[in-house]
Order: C-alpha cells, then structure tokens, then sequence
C-alpha cells in the first residue's frame, strides 16, 4: 500500500541532504501515518483508514461523518 493520507493527499516530500562541502544526496520526508478505526455513529459501523496525525485532528473537529464523506471515503 502506498503512504499518501486517504483523507488529505498528504504525499512523501523529496529534497536533498546538503553537506558541508555542498555535497547533495537524496532525502526522502514521510508523511506520519496512522491506521485507525474510525467509528461513524451516523452508519453505526467502523471504518478503517490510513491517516496522517493531521487528518486526525480534522477527524476531531469536523466529525467523522462529514470529513469521510467529504472526502469520499463513505
């Protein structure tokens, strides 16, 4: 399975690692995901779904009916 957020797109960011001597390698910044199970009191079932710790934060605010919807994820 590919880390992208389900809920926001939220994708790996690439750079480079720059040293002293101006040297550059690849760097590679992951977004923090987390599996959940997200229960949806409106559909009276769990819903499980990758998240970044972000997303989560919306789930808390908006609610997880609307986000999920929203999303497209219901």
């Amino acid at each position: 399975m590919s880390r992208i957020c389900e809920l926001t797109g939220k994708r790996r960011l690439n750079g480079h690692r720059v040293s002293h001597s101006n040297i550059k390698t690849n760097h590679v910044q992951q977004p923090n995901l987390q599996t959940r199970r997200v229960f949806v009191p409106e559909l009276k079932k769990y819903i499980t779904v990758k998240l970044s710790t972000k997303a989560l934060r919306s789930l808390d605010k908006k609610g997880a009916y609307a986000a999920l919807k929203e999303a497209g994820l219901i």
